[in-house]
């Protein structure tokens, strides 16, 4: 049997008046790779914060790695949907990877040899160390992607979260990403929230459908049915080919 790595159950979250989840039940094995997918709105962002232990459901239960998000969050690597850092600024890749490193210490003097090889690692993993004198502002949306994925790594994550990973990078570098993050899968579980359904039913074993409620898929039994009544309307589907 399987290590269960994240567990929900009957969770309901608002702001305010405005109800965003409702009635929401997950449980995540060791080693997916998940998919959660719907309408802008719908409450995906919202549902990776409360994982985080970044918001405090309303009702309901949620544990990370058996415990409650704000002590097991340390097993999870997150990459947010959109960098919170000024790109211009004069700041290298490496840099950037070694700030994935912060939480992980108990002091502020500086990285450790150890910090250093994590990094490195991190790096390579994400086919990137070429890149590690680079400043950001120098790299293709595709690159910085990579470093941001690298930064969520470099803390050995159990778990790697990722808010909309190829929402600017064009169709080529989509694939790249979702081929990289394949191959993240064999070391750690995936869970990645996208607004494109019938492209990254290729990669992922399950399909989370959100808005507001939640409804999980194999993907092999998604439908045009089910994208409709998911999305309100008739979707027009694109075929990705690999």
């Amino acid at each position: 049997m399987r290590e269960l790595v994240i567990h929900i159950d009957e969770l309901f979250f608002s702001y305010g008046s405005l109800s965003v989840l409702e009635n929401i039940s997950l449980d995540i094995e060791a080693g997916e790779f998940i998919g959660i997918v719907g309408p802008n709105g719908g409450g995906k962002s919202t549902l990776l914060k409360v994982m985080l232990g970044l918001l405090s459901p309303d009702k309901g239960t949620v544990k990370v790695m058996g415990k409650s998000p704000a002590k097991g969050r340390s097993a999870i690597g997150y990459v947010p949907q959109y960098a919170n850092f000024e790109k211009n600024f004069p700041i290298t890749v490496l840099d950037t990877v070694l700030l994935g490193r912060v939480t992980q210490k108990s002091s502020m003097w500086g990285y450790s040899a150890e910090d250093i090889q994590l990094a490195e690692q991190a790096l390579r993993e994400t086919d990137i160390e070429n890149l590690k004198h680079r400043i950001l502002n120098t790299l293709s949306g595709g690159q910085l992607q990579r470093v941001l994925i690298a930064r969520a790594l470099v803390g050995s994550p159990k778990i790697l979260m990722l808010d909309e990973p190829t929402s600017n990078v064009d169709t080529r570098m989509e694939e790249d990403i979702f081929d990289l993050l394949k191959k993240l899968n064999e070391k750690s579980t995936i869970v990645v929230v996208s607004h494109d359904i019938g492209f990254i039913s290729g990669y992922v074993n399950r399909v989370a459908c959100l808005n507001r409620t939640l409804i999980c898929h194999e993907t092999e039994a998604i439908s045009g049915k089910t994208i409709e009544e998911l999305y309100g309307g008739a979707v027009h589907m694109i075929q990705h080919s690999h």
